[in-house]
């Protein structure tokens, strides 16, 4: 009775062939979950554009305050401290102190890459950051006052 089985040569190849196509595979992956977080911004962003505006026909000036006395009354959905128990990515909002003036998303992202954030009579920008590539080089982008969202540094780009 003769029996046939695969050699160690072709099941080598069929793993080579597996491990090459995995390769391919995990970076588009991994860029498509980046480009799902980036949406969470430009969702969130949107969301500190209509408080703001809500606060600006009511009180006449925009705010760096986001939560609490004095704000606009916005916070993340569900949002519990900030860190990674968080159900949000993004660090959204303005300089100043955790839970009024930014609230920090599960990726961690310093308050400090929100620099260009800023609020006034006139004129606001608020700023979302996040290392949503996990490389060290934060997505950052902006919205103003009249709804324009700019990426200030791209990490999809890179």
């Amino acid at each position: 009775m003769k029996r046939e089985a695969f050699s160690l040569i072709e099941l080598m190849i069929v793993v080579a062939i597996i491990a090459f196509l995995a390769m391919i595979s995990v970076p588009t992956f991994t860029r498509f979950l980046a480009k799902a977080k980036r949406a969470e911004a430009y969702m969130n962003l949107n969301s500190i554009y209509a408080a703001q505006k809500a606060h600006w026909a009511e009180q006449g000036s925009y705010s760096a305050v986001l939560s609490g006395k004095g704000g606009v009354g916005w916070k993340p959905e569900g949002y519990s401290g900030g860190g990674a128990g968080e159900n949000f990515y993004y660090t959204y909002g303005f300089g100043g102190s955790e839970g009024s003036n930014y609230f920090t998303g599960k990726l961690g992202t310093a308050s400090s890459h929100l620099g260009r954030a800023s609020a006034g009579k006139n004129s606001f920008v608020a700023v979302a950051a996040g290392d949503i590539m996990g490389k060290g080089k934060p997505d950052i982008l902006t919205i103003d006052e009249n709804s324009k969202i700019t990426i200030v540094q791209d990490a999809l780009a890179g």
